[in-house]
Order: C-alpha cells, then sequence, then structure tokens
C-alpha cells in the first residue's frame, strides 16, 4: 500500500441480462474527505457464463474498462467482491489489483467461504474469517447492529490495513463509499 493516499476508487458491476450485457462503474473519491471526484462506467458483452468461483471472468473486463476511463489514477481500489477469501485465493480484488496493478481491497456483502465467529455488535467488532486454519479475511461490523461485511486482501495491502481503510470508508453506510458509489452509478445504464 502506498505511505499517503490521496485518491481510492470503488468498482462494482451490474448486469443487463436481457441485452447480454455487463456494466462496470468506477467512482474515484479523494481520501480522507470521500469526496466524489470524478467517475466513469463502461460497458461489455456478457461473455463468460455464471460459474459460482469465476466471478472475476464476468466482471473484471468491464471494472477494468471503466477504471482505464478515469483521467486520474487512484491509490488504491475497493473491489465488491471477493480478494483471497475465494477457494482458489484469486477473487475478484484479487484479479483486479493484479491486472491494474494497484492495491485492491475486496469488500463482500456475504461470506463465499470459510468460517467465522460472529463480531459484537459495536461499529469497528472483527472476527477473522478463516478457511482450513488459514486467515484469509475478516467479518468487519461498519455500522452498530448492522449485518458486517466480509474483508479481505485483494493485491498490495495487508488484512490490517484493508480493516482499517474500510472502516474509514464507511462513515455513515454499513457498504463502504467509494463501492457504494460506484453500485448506484453501475445501475444509471437504464435497463
Amino acid at each position: 500500500m502506498p505511505a499517503r493516499i490521496g485518491l481510492v476508487a470503488g468498482l462494482d458491476a451490474h448486469y443487463q441480462t436481457s441485452a447480454g450485457l455487463v456494466w462496470g462503474a468506477a467512482a474515484l473519491l479523494t481520501w480522507p474527505d470521500l469526496a466524489l471526484a470524478e467517475s466513469a462506467l463502461a460497458c461489455r458483452p456478457l461473455d463468460f457464463p455464471y460459474v459460482p468461483g469465476l466471478l472475476s471472468f464476468r466482471e473484471a473486463p468491464a471494472l477494468l474498462a471503466a477504471l482505464s476511463c478515469l483521467t486520474r489514477r487512484p491509490d488504491l481500489v475497493f473491489v465488491d467482491g471477493q480478494g483471497i477469501a475465494h477457494p482458489r485465493r484469486l477473487g475478484l480484488a484479487s484479479h483486479v489489483g493484479v491486472l491494474a496493478d494497484l492495491p485492491a481491497i475486496g469488500v463482500a456483502k456475504s461470506r463465499l467461504i470459510g468460517r467465522f465467529a460472529p463480531p459484537g455488535t459495536d461499529r469497528g467488532a472483527c472476527t477473522p474469517l478463516t478457511d482450513q486454519d488459514e486467515v484469509i479475511g475478516a467479518v468487519l461490523r461498519t455500522r452498530a447492529d448492522t449485518r458486517p461485511v466480509f474483508v479481505s486482501v485483494g493485491h498490495r495491502i495487508t488484512l490490517e490495513a484493508a480493516v482499517r481503510m474500510v472502516l474509514e470508508a464507511a462513515p455513515r453506510y454499513r457498504i463502504p463509499e467509494p463501492t457504494r458509489l460506484a453500485d448506484k452509478l453501475s445501475r444509471m445504464h437504464g435497463g
């Protein structure tokens, strides 16, 4: 992770299955104030079937296209999906991070694999997500008394730093602001 973070991006995808399309969205925000600086929306053909565990092959092309449309390069990306909390330890956030050569954090709304003890109910409560005695992520409560999110390393960041960044990026909502805005943008295509 870079020593100084000035810009972060959130990435999310939305399907328009009736048209055979996937829309990738990138929301670029200033850090740490989380002000929207720029956004981009890109469309790609939905040419890879749904296969559990292979989401990267459906979404990464559209996400990388949206990211490449930004006029400034982020220092870090938040991806709506898994990083190493994946059966092959290479989820969507890991693919995107490696291919874009950027530090990346996977922030998922649900667990793909692993075991965990529920975190406490306070904001910031966190427990490890493990698989076969390996810590593959963290289960983090970003808001008191709400469902936690599943944080995992995508690329070039430690789990401790990823958890800290996700918590800082979620001052008001359960979902971190970068991916929350990318989700809203990904649905703006009218389909």
